[in-house]
């Protein structure tokens, strides 16, 4: 019979049985169903099951990070063998979240090198007044890649153990994530076109707001660093939870020089 007091002898991580990963996904059904709901004209019924699917997923989120981030810290489960394995998560994870983009720039590069005759066999099709990549994506693009900058310093911070260097640049790379998503919002209220304007809106919404998504999800990633590192979860060995979010950070980074080379200037 197994005795359940005798000392582990492997280095892998059993996780004990959690509800929140089951629950986790009913609310992101519910969010979506609500979703669906609202879209069909029922305002009111959908708005209010929108929020409440909301705050469960976010409830669910939060109970399942607060576990995984004391089976790390506070109870060792997170062994070298076992970081190993996360980071080959996150770099799959990574790569999964490339195809989805790289689906975009296909579709954008389907419609603009051999435009169709109904838009005007012309890219930017006919009737389409596209913004000034010199302007606000400029400005975008600098913030982003000195984010990164400030990212990569952080983690050398933690590294060579500068723990008040480490929240600078954490704090640095939270702000530039912030005006970024400010002037994000600013490019869109005054966009001279709307998602609905044809091809070149549908693409542009959709891969700059995921984007935009994207970098919503990282500054919160990063900000959840922060507040682990003020409580001192992060050591010069063990702080993978901030190497994920870097990692994370520069692939939005990366994504981003692509949307700018090829939607903003090339594209324009």
């Amino acid at each position: 019979m197994f005795n359940k007091n005798l000392k582990q002898q492997h280095p892998f991580h059993l996780v004990t049985a959690s509800p929140w990963p089951l629950l986790t996904a009913f609310s992101v059904l519910a969010l979506a169903l609500s979703t669906v709901i609202y879209l069909h004209l029922w305002r009111e019924t959908g708005l209010l099951r929108i929020h409440t699917a909301l705050i469960i997923l976010l409830f669910c989120i939060y109970r399942w990070f607060n576990d995984v981030v004391i089976e790390a810290t506070y109870e060792g489960n997170h062994t070298k063998k076992v970081q190993k394995g996360l980071r080959r998560g996150m770099l799959l994870f990574i790569v999964s979240e490339i195809m989805f983009f790289f689906a975009f720039f296909w579709s954008f590069f389907h419609s603009s090198l051999i435009p169709s005759i109904s838009i005007g066999a012309v890219w930017p099709p006919q009737g389409i007044e596209v913004l000034n990549f010199l302007g606000l994506p400029f400005l975008n693009t600098l913030l982003l890649l000195s984010s990164g900058v400030s990212v990569t310093w952080a983690h050398r911070n933690i590294v060579v153990g500068r723990h008040w260097d480490t929240k600078l640049g954490l704090l640095l790379t939270i702000e530039l994530g912030i005006l970024f998503t400010y002037l994000q919002g600013v490019e869109y209220v005054g966009a001279p076109f709307a998602i609905n304007s044809g091809i070149y809106g549908s693409i542009f919404f959709l891969a700059t707001g995921f984007h935009g998504f994207h970098v919503i999800i990282g500054t919160v990633f990063l900000f959840v660093c922060l507040v682990r590192h003020f409580k001192f979860h992060f050591t010069r060995e063990h702080h993978f939870g901030f190497e994920a979010a870097a990692w994370y950070w520069h692939f939005v980074d990366v994504v981003w020089l692509f949307l700018f080379t090829t939607i903003y200037w090339w594209g324009s």
